[in-house]
């Protein structure tokens, strides 16, 4: 019994050694909610398959704040977005434009897409043309 108690101690114990510091509620819901859209809208250049709004990355977090002081000096949501566009590239727009260097991002799906299906038809055409001799017949016995 004594044994039980000491584990289920260190289980608590160790369960409350990994909370994280909570953040500071924010001053302005407004400004904080325009700071949450805006970074819903640009990719942690850290983790890239997260927005910056949901990364916990140190840079994400950097990048958070520089957000939300560039709102508090009266910018506007495009204005954030083209500077960050400017210092970081496309690649920080989780929804890049379609222009000639992001091409490849949007019709890249695609072509590999048709590409599989048209390997998919050479394959079972030419499986279609091969006598049944060719095959390894299964032998039921081999089966568990």
């Amino acid at each position: 019994m004594l044994k039980f108690i000491l584990a289920l101690c260190l289980a608590v114990l160790t369960t409350l050694s990994y909370g994280a510091e909570a953040l500071p509620a924010a001053d302005d819901p407004v400004l904080e909610a325009r700071m949450l859209r805006i970074t819903a809208e640009l990719r942690c250049l850290v983790c890239q398959n997260q927005t910056i709004a949901d990364s916990h990355s140190g840079l994400a977090i950097d990048l958070r704040k520089q957000v939300r002081e560039m709102l508090q000096a009266n910018q506007s949501d495009a204005q954030i977005i083209d500077y960050m566009t400017a210092r970081y590239g496309d690649f920080i727009l989780y929804r890049p434009p379609v222009k000639a260097t992001t091409l490849i991002l949007w019709v890249g799906p695609a072509v590999m897409l048709i590409a599989g299906f048209l390997i998919l038809i050479l394959v079972l055409r030419r499986r279609s043309r091969m006598s049944a001799d060719q095959f390894d017949p299964e032998d039921p016995q081999e089966k568990p």
